[in-house]
């Protein structure tokens, strides 16, 4: 199949000459600045022919580069290949940012186009800031991507529906006024919401606009007198659900007018932006005296913790999903024991299958990731029809899946061993398991946040020269997206915030190792923080596991976990044996009791 890569970068070069344009930066977003984007936004892997989730690509006059962290490393060096486009690896010594590179390639007098409606404020501040240094400036008027894109994708139009009263337990009058007391406390007479997840939650709608994300494209802007305008595509909501909203408040607009409602506002108005989470282009369209009042979204900090209703939810969610888990596990050690050929795409079928029989269940929460040996080294590795491998009954299946639920969002990630291992498989699996188990055990101040106890989860591959590329934890929505902030543990940061972690905030615990051509381990549990014991020094916190689903022993080598792991582990298992059994029955329940067994 013809590369179209070279032929899309020439239509843009030429684009670039007739503009007067030196360099083309196209990010991963949206006008929400979304992790994951609708059709009609994905311009950089349209570009450069790279489909992972993070990347940002620069187009020179005669280079070109795509940015990407160690996640997509061997992704990218396959599907950037033969394309006339440079992988530039982020975060390896050597390897310039794409902001310094810019600061080295461009000069006086040169332009870099950006589309205003993909780069964050505080992105472009940075970016004009920069570039001004060294002579060059930046425009962000001008969608050079979207001239060259013919057959650019429509916007999606999928149905916005309002999320199940049974689960939605805090009504969106309830979340107004509570969004609204914060923006008073900040001086603000208006607050402009563009992240979706945001106005999901606030406004108690669901939509499927963004595959496996239950979101819809909206901006939402507060007004005084308890009013309230949702730009969105009117046709999307039926008018018994544009009647619900009315009667708290809230009217529809058109989504292509937020910015000329911005437009009106006045000198007596204070408007409340995260820079972080709007557009430039939005920004744009306030006049210079509206007082502009800088900080986080409040409804992103309400959002993260979960009401004890809610986690009810969440927990019989963990249930039924679990449960789904258990069945698909064992028919795929059955197709395998029976001599069946089973590929990694069957793995995701098996699964797709067994949660879609369960109560509540709405589609996955993320393409699920199956990797067999080798392919489980990559983090975000995806089996495709046309590059795919077949399973054996030995070595390591790298299965990190998850589901969405009226009542609750899952993220979990199980290494099966389907026969035969090798003692660096094992050894590696449980090292991997043990920084999971200190993560789960861990005992933190009032105040800790998640970069403070991220080391605890990557010692005992530190002890032993390993380390991973990704962070640790990232929290997960209700019902929402599975990655959801503000609170994440990872390596601290320069400059980042240190947020708290709070009761009711979930997070993934996720460790994990990846040897390139050997095999990947992962293993991944979500849990809620909740309040521990009180001592003279001030309150504990402590998280409570809410993923139901054992892990496979046969994958670990026992004797390297001391007794307080193996204790933990044995105690894991008998809650998930409790937990599922009612739910299984024959081989199931057996395959249960089995995997459940102390060590």
């Amino acid at each position: 199949m013809n590369n179209p890569v070279p032929a899309r970068l020439a239509a843009l070069r030429a684009a670039m000459l007739e503009y007067g344009v030196a360099a083309v930066l196209v990010p991963s977003a949206d006008p929400h600045l979304s992790e994951y984007l609708p059709a009609h936004w994905s311009a950089r892997e349209w570009l450069s022919g790279f489909t992972g989730s993070a990347g940002t690509l620069i187009v020179g006059r005669e280079q070109a580069g795509l940015w990407t962290d160690s996640r997509y490393f061997a992704q990218a060096e396959q599907q950037l290949a033969g394309g006339g486009i440079n992988l530039m690896k982020l975060r390896v010594p050597h390897t310039p940012e794409h902001l310094e590179w810019l600061q080295q390639h461009l000069g006086e007098g040169e332009v870099l186009a950006v589309a205003g409606d993909s780069v964050a404020m505080s992105a472009c501040k940075d970016m004009q800031r920069r570039l001004t240094d060294v002579g060059a400036s930046v425009r962000t008027d001008l969608d050079l991507p979207g001239v060259v894109w013919a057959d650019r994708p429509a916007l999606p139009l999928a149905p916005v529906f309002a999320h199940d009263p049974a689960y939605a337990t805090t009504p969106r009058a309830d979340k107004l006024k509570r969004v609204r007391q914060a923006m008073r406390k900040l001086g603000a007479s208006h607050h402009l919401l563009s992240s979706l997840d945001d106005i999901a939650w606030l406004t108690n709608l669901r939509g499927s606009d963004v595959e496996c994300n239950p979101i819809f494209l909206a901006h939402l802007l507060l007004q005084p007198d308890d009013r309230a305008t949702l730009f969105v595509q009117r046709s999307k909501l039926d008018d018994a659900l544009v009647a619900a909203l009315a009667a708290d408040g809230i009217g529809i607009a058109d989504y292509a007018s937020t910015t000329s409602t911005l437009a009106e506002l006045g000198g007596s108005d204070s408007l409340l932006l995260d820079e972080n989470r709007i557009v430039c282009a939005i920004s744009a369209a306030v006049a210079p005296g509206v007082k502009r009042i800088q900080a986080a979204n409040p409804s992103t900090a309400f959002k993260a913790v979960k009401t004890s209703t809610e986690l009810d939810h969440i927990r019989e969610v963990m249930r039924r999903d679990g449960t789904a888990l258990v069945r698909g596990f064992r028919r795929l050690e059955q197709r395998l024991a029976a001599g069946m050929t089973v590929t990694e795409l069957d793995v995701d079928s098996l699964l797709h299958e067994e949660r879609s029989a369960q109560p509540g269940w709405i589609g996955e929460s993320f393409a699920t990731i199956a990797g067999y040996q080798a392919n489980g080294a990559l983090p975000h590795y995806r089996a495709t029809p046309e590059s795919h491998s077949t399973l054996h009954p030995k070595g390591l299946l790298l299965i990190d899946s998850g589901g969405q639920y009226l009542g609750g969002t899952t993220d979990i990630t199980r290494v099966l061993a389907l026969g035969e291992t090798t003692p660096e498989q094992r050894r590696d699996a449980t090292l991997v398991l043990k920084g999971m188990i200190a993560l789960s055990r861990a005992r933190f101040p009032k105040g800790a946040s998640g970069p403070q106890l991220d080391a605890l989860a990557r010692a005992p591959l530190w002890a032993a020269g390993m380390d991973y590329g990704h962070g640790t934890g990232h929290g997960v929505g209700y019902f929402l997206n599975v990655h959801e902030g503000p609170h994440s543990i990872r390596p601290p940061l320069a400059g980042g915030a240190l947020v708290a972690l709070e009761p009711g905030m979930i997070s993934s615990i996720e460790p994990g190792l990846y040897k390139p051509g050997r095999h990947g381990i992962r293993h991944e549990n979500l849990a809620v923080v909740v309040e521990a014991e009180q001592s003279e020094f001030g309150e504990y916190r402590a998280f409570e596991t809410l993923t139901m689903c054992p892990f496979d022993r046969r994958a670990l080598e026992p004797g390297l976990l001391n007794p307080e792991e193996r204790a933990w582990l044995d105690d894991y298992h008998a809650i998930v044996r409790a937990a599922l059994s009612p739910l299984l029955d024959g081989a199931d329940l057996e395959w249960l009791t089995r995997h459940c067994a102390p060590l």
